[in-house]
């Protein structure tokens, strides 16, 4: 039995495939390739809160503690060799949260830490030479799977395109026509588009076609969602 598939038993994963890799979909806004051993976390965003109060406007600190706590869960329980940011890691110009992260960071063990920078890395090239993570220019690749922040225009076939910065939420109607709109993974083709791990983020609605997937992410559990009527 696969450590996907064992996990699968004691909490809420689903697993999906493409040519031949398993793919864990977490409800922690995540993705764990198991034979890659590395965890893939788009648009965390961490920061954005002292950058909002930078511009006066008063959002409280303490909105990015519920990331960490699941940045430290998932490490615990997957032990990843390296751990992927695809993007917007943190929110723009430095301030001392990226100490903190920092800090953080490197007290989750021996994960390798990357960057692949995203339109909201824009800290100095200095900042990111003191920092635990090594830093990638997009596209990057790691077996068959090509990691970016924003989605390629071209993929090779055989190679999957798991990429960030859309946030991207679905809305699920009712019979009653109540909806919700919800954070999910989307997959068209051999393109995968993560939802944005980071609390203080919106999102922007999906609107799939026939053949493509949607996993809506609802109270701690990933739930596949057919195109059609469910989807508003």
């Amino acid at each position: 039995m696969s450590e996907v598939e064992n996990l699968t038993q004691q909490r809420s994963i689903f697993s999906s495939e493409f040519e031949g890799i398993s793919l864990g979909l977490l409800p922690e806004r995540a993705l764990w390739i198991e034979s890659l051993n590395s965890l893939l976390i788009a648009d965390l965003h961490f920061g954005k809160a002292a950058h909002f109060r930078k511009s006066g406007i008063p959002i409280p600190e303490p909105i990015h503690d519920f990331d960490l706590v699941r940045l430290q869960k998932l490490h615990q329980e997957f032990r990843p060799a390296h751990t992927y940011f695809l993007g917007d890691l943190f929110h723009s110009d430095w301030n001392e949260q990226w100490t903190y992260l920092n800090q953080f960071l490197a007290g989750l063990g021996d994960t390798q830490f990357h960057l692949i920078l995203g339109n909201h890395d824009v800290l100095s090239a200095e900042a990111y030479q003191q920092s635990v993570l090594r830093i990638h220019k997009e596209p990057f690749e790691i077996g068959p799977v090509v990691l970016s922040h924003e989605p390629l225009k071209k993929v090779n076939d055989g190679q999957l395109n798991v990429f960030g910065h859309i946030h991207p939420g679905v809305r699920l109607v009712g019979k009653a026509r109540q909806s919700v709109m919800l954070p999910c993974f989307f997959q068209s083709q051999n393109q995968l588009l993560l939802p944005a791990f980071g609390n203080f983020t919106g999102l922007a609605l999906v609107r799939p076609e026939k053949q493509d997937k949607v996993w809506a992410i609802a109270n701690e559990k990933i739930i596949p969602v057919l195109s059609g009527t469910s989807i508003g």
